[in-house]
């Protein structure tokens, strides 16, 4: 699995906002999936409002979110499963 930086911006009629998102995924288009689908889940944002500027395969060393950092690392179970 890699790492990729998704960059872009929430553009609604009344509302913008930028976000930068880390996410696991195998190809940059799985990447890319993923964000669409977290943000509309969370967000209630449609795809056609999401505008993707950038996305970037980054280095396990640049990681800034600590949830992927520790799957990287490999450091235990997730939710205290053993």
């Amino acid at each position: 699995m890699k790492v990729f930086r998704i960059v872009g911006e929430i553009r609604k009629p009344n509302w913008k906002t930028p976000f930068e998102k880390e996410v696991m995924a195998i190809k940059p288009e799985h990447a890319i999936e993923k964000v669409y689908t977290e943000l509309g889940s969370k967000h209630r944002v449609k795809r056609f409002h999401i505008k993707i500027e950038r996305v970037e395969e980054i280095a396990p060393s640049e990681v800034e979110d600590p949830l992927i950092r520790k799957l990287l690392a490999g450091e235990g179970k997730i939710g205290g499963q053993s």
